[in-house]
């Protein structure tokens, strides 16, 4: 079968690779499905030395059909349309009693740890039965759409702690699919107002072509605290989401928020990442900062269903798939920010 490999010299390609074989304890997907994340790209560009053991098939983001079931799985077989919450724990710990399996410290990931869904099958590992980490798919979602419940289940996970309610005004770092889905959720908790921040006029126009009500601001042009200032009554805003790799961001995140204001630090930085956060700030306005990692399979569901109930929508972002053969491409038309967001279909040509 096809599939991009990292290998031990930490190269990517595609290959030809056997395809897998179900164990009594796991299951073969054919992958519908799959999307490059932030974390791909990253992967694609610097390599990364959290693969241990290359050579390994990565992604993680996908949807597909089971073709093996193991006979030990009671819940699945094959034909069903299923969805996997790729960050699994070890299940014992106390995270992971608790439902938090992304932070435990044993945590093994599709994609990282085990081979993931850049492949035309990909084997569902022991662990993800076990936890409770395979999704079936609602009927009136595409794979397209299903694929795109993993990123979506990170931003839920991340808004779990900010409380965005009715009228509450929030300002979203960062324009692609992540920011855009973060903005897309706060207006569907209630968000009365939500400021779109980039410095890239281009993908702020394509954000504002998927949520129009948008109040897109190039900081790169114009005064980003200026305008936050002006169009809250002086208050600032309840909520800032920084959903990009930047420090800057958090700190114009730290300077524009309200009295009472909430900091999710959504997206993590690559290199040095102390000396954003002002204390004070958090002190005498009694500000929360909060951070977000991955996302939990109850997040996974909860986007499923919001997805499905069309609570929230992706159908934009998913129109041109890239056969997985041009997974080359996927990340070029990534870079010039032709797309903001790539999905592969290993099944097209």
């Amino acid at each position: 079968m096809l599939a991009f490999v990292y290998d031990i010299g930490g190269n990517l390609a595609l290959k030809d690779v056997p395809e897998p074989k179900a164990k009594p304890n796991s299951g073969i997907v054919k992958i519908e499905a799959t999307s490059i994340c932030g974390t791909d790209i990253r992967l694609f560009n610097f390599g990364s030395s959290k693969i241990k053991n290359p050579p390994k098939i990565i992604g993680h983001e996908g949807a597909g059909t089971f073709v093996e079931v193991g006979s030990e799985i009671k819940n699945f077989r094959e034909g069903d349309r299923v969805q996997i919450a790729p960050a699994l724990g070890c299940g014992i710990c106390g995270f992971c009693k608790k439902g938090h399996t992304n932070l435990c410290d044993k945590l093994k990931t599709i994609g990282w740890e085990f081979d993931g869904t850049f492949a035309e099958y990909m084997e569902v590992p022991a662990e993800a039965f076990a936890l409770n980490h395979v999704n079936k798919i609602p009927d009136n979602l595409s794979f397209l759409e299903a694929t795109l419940a993993e990123p979506i289940a990170c931003i839920i996970n991340a808004q779990s702690y900010l409380n965005i309610g009715k009228g509450d005004t929030v300002a979203v770092f960062g324009s692609g699919f992540i920011g855009s889905m973060h903005a897309a959720l706060a207006y569907e908790k209630g968000a009365g107002k939500v400021f779109m921040i980039d410095v890239v006029e281009e993908r702020l126009k394509m954000a504002r072509q998927f949520l129009p009500s948008l109040i897109v601001i190039n900081s790169a042009k114009e005064s980003l605290r200026d305008i936050i200032f002006q169009k809250t009554d002086n208050l600032g805003v309840d909520v800032a989401i920084t959903a990009c790799s930047v420090g800057s961001a958090q700190v114009d995140a730290m300077n524009i928020i309200a009295k009472l204001g909430r900091v999710s630090l959504f997206g993590g930085i690559p290199t040095e990442s102390t000396g954003f956060i002002d204390s004070n700030i958090i002190h005498y306005k009694e500000a929360s900062v909060y951070g977000a990692s991955a996302s939990a399979a109850v997040h996974n569901r909860e986007a499923l269903e919001m997805l499905s109930a069309g609570k929230l929508t992706v159908k934009e972002f998913v129109n041109n798939p890239f056969p997985l053969k041009d997974i080359n491409k996927a990340f070029d038309a990534l870079k010039k920010e032709e797309v903001i967001k790539a999905i592969l279909q290993p099944g097209i040509l």
